[in-house]
């Protein structure tokens, strides 16, 4: 999984729904956005859209703890 490359666009979505998430405040506008995203990712790059979703949140939360994503 650690091989999809993001677009600098989709992981600042997933940036901003990852912190309203853990603020308490994740609106649907947000959720929505990053899951279109991910959707049109998945469809251009061919990959599956659980696993650019996975990937994507691996990447955004480990970096988010401080680890290598």
């Amino acid at each position: 999984m650690s091989d999809i490359e993001f677009p600098d666009s989709l992981l600042d979505l997933e940036r901003a729904a990852w912190e309203e998430l853990q603020a308490g405040r994740l609106s649907v506008a947000t959720a929505t956005a990053v899951q279109d995203a991910i959707t049109a990712h998945a469809e251009a790059t061919g990959v599956s859209r659980c696993t650019v979703e996975m990937a994507l949140k691996k990447a955004v939360r480990h970096q988010a703890d401080g680890q290598a994503g």
